[in-house]
């Protein structure tokens, strides 16, 4: 279970369909939905 912030809620919320990704400097980042509201999630660092 990955979580982020969701800017809609406002709150730390769980990343459903969390996926692992690069940035374009190599560094790891996460990405996703809000499972509560379904806005999309970024949340730079490791799974």
């Amino acid at each position: 279970m990955v979580q982020g912030y969701c800017v809609k809620c406002k709150k730390t919320r769980e990343i459903k369909g969390a996926k692992q990704t690069k940035l374009k400097n190599g560094r790891p980042a996460v990405t996703g939905t809000c499972a509560v509201c379904g806005t999309k999630m970024f949340k730079i660092g490791k799974m």
